[in-house]
């Protein structure tokens, strides 16, 4: 048996014609048992009256909040254990009372410029987000962002409203100065040490590199300089060497072998055997990061010039610059200061040698005669 099932409930008649706040459609055809079958319109039907309220209108975007009148931005940094930053911004009005947030447009972002540079690569825009714990603003760098080396000058973007310097607040870089670093499964050692300029402003030092060594403690005894480091991104192999490099002339290269400083990291691995087998063989049964070095100053003369420092992994790899970028100090060369030390030639002459670190924490040897000029770059 089979039951047919009708829907009795009263229906209103639709309204027929264009209401002043409505709008016309045709009227639908009568309900039928499967909700399956499409709606369709017949030509020359009476149109009905849909309310406003069911029509699909696009919300219009809401306005941007004006930006404040903002004095004296401040921002706290934080390093992570991957050398990623997060900056944590303090806005004031010319009486210096703190801006609330919600008064800052969501526009609002940490602009970072390369200094001396321009282009798409010069640039980076980090946005700014509330804070729910304060109602502060903050941006983060992730470590995983490439930062191409250099140095990075701060601003505020608010709106349209042309950029202003930030100030440095507080700076906990605890995790820099703990050895904190991407890993080696990364394809490339990124480096970034927020700092004050020498105008009070806040910038960042960025390092970009790989592979990198890392110059570790150095000292400077009578007749020579004994480095110890750490190779990131590569492995030592048994013809692995220090090279000093000078700057100014075609001289020769100067280079010193490397010591590996653990046994158990500079291990055999297994190596092809039998003719096939070639140098490079011979060189992977050998593997380390740390290494000690000792290079002596007579070996550097004669000569006044500076002597840049590399550290070449293989005989059959290219150099990598010996530099100290792994903590939280932007500038060595004011801070890591070593004493010089007086060399004779084989004609009697003397000669001052000393280490120092560049502008840009790279390790060079400076050699001086006796009225010798300052120390370089």
């Amino acid at each position: 048996m089979i039951l047919a099932l009708f829907d009795t409930s009263p229906r209103a008649a639709s309204p027929r014609g264009v209401a002043p706040r409505g709008v016309a459609v045709a009227d639908p055809p009568p309900d039928v048992a499967s909700p399956s079958v499409p709606e369709v319109s017949v030509p020359g039907a009476p149109a009905r009256e849909v309310p406003v309220s069911e029509v699909s209108v696009p919300e219009a975007p809401a306005p941007e909040i004006p930006a404040p009148d903002v004095h004296h931005p401040r921002v706290d940094c934080m390093a992570d254990s991957t050398v990623g930053l997060t900056f944590t911004v303090r806005l004031f009005d010319k009486d210096a009372r703190e801006i609330a947030a919600s008064q800052v447009p969501e526009s609002a972002a940490v602009l970072l410029r390369l200094r001396h540079h321009h282009g798409p690569d010069a640039s980076l825009r980090l946005p700014l987000t509330p804070v729910a714990a304060d109602g502060r603003l903050r941006a983060i760098l992730p470590s995983t962002t490439q930062l191409p080396e250099g140095r990075w000058d701060a601003y505020l973007s608010l709106a349209d409203e042309e950029p202003q310097r930030l100030l440095p607040g507080v700076h906990d870089l605890r995790s820099l100065v703990s050895g904190g670093s991407p890993s080696d499964a990364h394809a490339w050692l990124g480096v970034r040490i927020p700092y004050t300029t020498k105008n009070g402003n806040l910038a960042v030092r960025a390092w970009l590199r790989r592979p990198h060594a890392e110059a570790g403690t150095l000292r400077v005894e009578d007749g020579a300089m004994v480095l110890r480091g750490r190779l990131h991104g590569a492995r030592l192999s048994a013809t692995a060497c220090l090279e000093a490099l000078p700057r100014d002339t075609a001289a020769s290269p100067v280079r010193v072998a490397v010591r590996p400083d653990s046994e158990g990291d500079f291990g055999p691995e297994r190596a092809p055997e039998g003719p096939e087998r070639t140098p490079e063989d011979a060189d992977a049964r050998h593997s380390a990061r740390d290494f000690t070095v000792e290079l002596p100053f007579a070996s550097l003369l004669p000569g006044h010039q500076a002597w840049d420092l590399w550290l070449r992994p293989s005989a059959y790899e290219e150099p990598v610059r010996l530099a100290r970028i792994l903590d939280d100090i932007p500038d060595k060369k004011r801070i890591f200061t070593y004493p010089s030390r007086r060399v004779s030639d084989r004609d009697g002459a003397i000669h001052s040698v000393k280490p120092y670190y560049t502008i840009n924490n790279n390790l060079s040897v400076q050699v001086t005669t006796e009225n010798g000029q300052a120390e370089r770059e």
